[in-house]
């Protein structure tokens, strides 16, 4: 069986991090994936949001780098996650991230005037390969 998947989206709020007992970074996030379809011979846009977890060095990554708005490339594999909440059961498929790469901003739009928006005092690291710990 194969199961890779690899999204580019902007996040719709900041990350969540936090740590597992074991002292384990985990970020979790949603991105909104835009795409158009063809629907009665008409495009229409067509917005996914879904939901990201990664592990590891990549999690204090986007913690610590990534904002709501921010564009990321997301590789990684699918997974269900299952709980029961009030005897009622839940499902939600979700991303387990393998690699997060930080997108550029886009350049030249700026704010009103015609003015870019100031660069980052800090530079996001390169990509990083941790993998999550199970």
């Amino acid at each position: 069986m194969f199961n890779k998947i690899i999204l580019i989206g902007n996040l719709t709020k900041d990350p969540e991090l936090r740590y597992t007992p074991q002292g384990t970074a985990v970020a979790s996030f949603r991105i909104a994936v835009n795409s158009k379809i063809k629907q009665h011979g008409e495009l229409k846009d067509e917005t996914l949001f879904i939901g990201v977890v990664v592990f590891g060095k990549q999690a204090e990554s986007a913690g610590q780098y990534l904002s709501k708005g921010r564009s990321v490339l997301v590789e990684g594999r699918l997974q269900e996650r299952s709980w029961e909440k009030d005897g009622q059961k839940h499902s939600r498929m979700e991303v387990v991230a393998s690699s997060v790469r930080f997108l550029s901003k886009k350049s030249g739009g700026g704010e009103a005037g015609g003015e870019s928006a100031p660069p980052e005092d800090i530079a996001p690291p390169e990509e990083t390969t941790d993998l999550e710990p199970f």
